[in-house]
């Protein structure tokens, strides 16, 4: 276990319980309001930026957390113009991303390999900065759940009562999906754009197979993804495997084991 007294691990351990509690508590919501594909979108987004950010020399996270909050703002308002096709944001949002993303790797060729860490994750490379930007996200989206988690849950499985009982549902709907952007574009770095939407579904998913209530599968998504997390960074750093792919893994390995357990105990 000398691994855990590595200045790197630590850091990497830190990021990642952080980043444990708060795609959990994020993606219970979106899974729930059929919003999953929000993460995929989000992170593309998010690497548009980062692409950017290293092409004009500025903290590529901050760069990103911007325009995936700024992405957020389109998807709202998309949402809206086109109520009868939710999903129809999302994809439009997406497209522009990638694009963005594909035009800022032309522009900066040179950069490439560090953006591609993004992809895929680098969580052994988070400094002392990256660590106090996802733990003030992490504050945050504490913060935002727990004050308005009953206003969250009625706007979550019945938008429209939440709107006749008087709630601000415009903006509860864009609260939650700027913290959505906000855990997105922290948790690139960690697990990368292309597996950070699997932190945020894949603990929904197993909890509300084991979960009796709303706030029970709320806590077990948290503790399946630390669960994750920690077990993952301890597999990838003894055996010297990807730590973001090897999280992911781990958290299918749990919901395929959630899946036959739920169907041994109904057999």
């Amino acid at each position: 276990m000398e691994i855990l007294t590595v200045d790197f691990f630590q850091r990497a351990l830190a990021g990642g319980l952080l980043i444990g509690i708060t795609a959990p508590l994020i993606g219970i919501f979106l899974v729930l309001r059929r919003l999953s594909m929000i993460g995929d979108t989000l992170a593309h987004v998010t690497i548009a930026g980062v692409a950017l950010g290293f092409l004009i020399n500025v903290y590529p996270i901050a760069v990103g957390l911007v325009f995936a909050i700024v992405a957020s703002f389109a998807i709202e308002k998309l949402r809206k113009a086109y109520r009868g096709y939710a999903e129809l944001s999302i994809a439009i949002i997406m497209s522009g991303g990638v694009a963005l993303a594909s035009l800022f790797f032309t522009l900066g060729m040179g950069y490439n390999t560090d953006v591609v860490s993004y992809l895929f994750g680098s969580i052994y490379t988070l400094d002392t900065t990256d660590l106090y930007v996802v733990g003030a996200v992490t504050v945050i989206v504490v913060i935002g759940i727990s004050v308005f988690f009953k206003e969250f849950f009625l706007l979550t499985f019945e938008e429209d009562a939440a709107a006749v009982s008087g709630l601000p549902v415009k903006w509860l709907n864009l609260l939650i999906t700027v913290m959505t952007a906000l855990v997105i574009s922290t948790a690139i770095k960690i697990v990368g754009a292309l597996l950070v939407s699997a932190l945020i579904t894949i603990p929904a998913a197993c909890s509300l197979f084991i979960a009796r209530s709303f706030k029970s599968s709320v806590i077990f998504s948290v503790v399946i993804a630390e669960i994750a997390v920690v077990v993952g960074l301890m597999v990838a750093g003894i055996w010297n495997l990807a730590p973001g792919a090897t999280i992911v893994l781990l958290l299918i390995a749990m919901l395929i084991l959630t899946l036959l357990a739920k169907r041994g105990f109904t057999a």
